[in-house]
This record gives C-alpha cells, structure tokens and sequence, in this order.
C-alpha cells in the first residue's frame, strides 16, 4: 500500500504509531534504514509506559509490574508507510529488555544482556540511547556499568528521570543537577538531564522535542 503523503506533513508525534517486531537475537533486527533512538533501563523503571505516553497510545508497548516482561528489543515505527524505498518511515523507536533483573533465570539474564550489548555496540543508524533513571533511586551499580559501555562504544545518551511525580516536586531540580554533575565527565553523554512522569504527562514534550533534534526531524 503507498505511503499516505500527507503524513510527512505531521510531526512525529503527531501520527499514529505501531508495533514492527520484537526481536529476540540480532539476527532478526530489521534492515538498517531509518534513524533509530532506543530507551534503556533498570527492569521497571519505566520504558513501556514512557514509550505509550510519549506516542499518545496507551495499549503500544506492553507495560507490567512484573520486572523483566521485556525480553527483546521492540521496534516501533510511525503508521503510513509502505517499508520501501522512499516510503520508509523517518525513525524508529526501540524498547529495550530492562537491566539489572536478578530474579530471571541466569541463562536468560545472560541472554538478554548480550542482546542489548551487541545492539549498543553494533547498530550503526542508533541515533541515541535515552537511559531512563529512577527518580526515587537515582543511578545505581548497573546504570554507571552501562553508561561506561555507552562512553566505550562512543554511542551517544541522554539520562531521563521517570516517575518524579513520586517524589517531592522541590527534589526534581536538585536530583537533575545531582546527575548532571555526575555524568559531566562522560564522554558520549549529552549535556543535559530530562525529568519526566508517565503518569502525569511532566516532561513529555521536552522528550518529544529532544528527540526530533536528534532525528532531524520536528517532533
């Protein structure tokens, strides 16, 4: 089916977006094409309810209380267009497997840990890794491990703070100057902490802004 013209007309926000695959090995990573911004993190911090309120669509990225759901890289596109040639959307959206899950079986773990590594490491049109951070918890162990995988492999990052509607508002610009402090040595890191609340829509345009800069692309 053509692509429907009139959506390049549309911010990226502005459309409708839907699930393409879930991949469970790098094998079944689609054909490199369009720009593609991945969202990382601790297991719930938070990615699949981010994803549903940045996009406007509650039912897009499956959401659970159980830590670990997401087991494989999840790609969404924009609707409204055919996949091919010229017809291929302007970017992708990834949610990745969370991090840091000790209860999952260690085999699984392991695998979904080499998953997510090889793809940082060796997905050449990754415009950029927004690593998601706990407001309550701040950044852990396995935050900075990967945050030194990120500098390693020279992908850039950005750290956005999710849930801050559940900590005191006065606490928001003082954690957001905490972690910027923290990772102002880091060399793919930009420049900049976003705070954000799924729940209550905080945040949400500055994300959508940050990332159509990212793409080129007006959000």
């Amino acid at each position: 089916m053509p692509a429907d013209r009139n959506m390049d007309d549309k911010p990226l926000f502005g459309r409708p977006w839907i699930f393409i695959r879930g991949v469970p090995a790098m094998k079944f990573l689609p054909p490199e094409g369009p720009l593609e911004v991945a969202f990382a993190g601790r297991s719930n911090v938070g990615k699949s309810s981010l994803i549903n309120a940045l996009v406007g669509q509650k039912g897009l990225a499956r959401t659970s209380n159980t830590p670990g759901r997401t087991q494989e890289l999840n790609y969404f596109v924009p609707g409204g267009y055919s996949g091919e040639g010229a017809d291929l959307p302007p970017m992708a959206l990834v949610d990745m497997p969370g991090y840091g899950y000790a209860q999952a079986p260690k085999e699984q773990v392991d695998a979904w840990t080499k998953l997510v590594f090889d793809y940082l490491r060796g997905r050449a049109t990754l415009k950029r890794v927004y690593v998601l951070i706990d407001s309550r918890h701040g950044l852990k162990k396995n935050d900075d491990e990967v945050l030194d995988l990120l500098d390693k492999a020279a992908v850039s990052y950005q750290i956005v703070l999710t849930k801050t509607d559940k900590i005191k508002e006065p606490a928001v610009p003082k954690l957001v100057a905490e972690t910027l402090e923290k990772i102002q040595k880091r060399p793919a890191a930009y420049p900049e902490v976003l705070s954000t609340s799924s729940e209550k829509g905080k945040g949400l345009e500055e994300l959508r802004t940050a990332i159509g800069e990212t793409v080129g692309r007006p959000a």
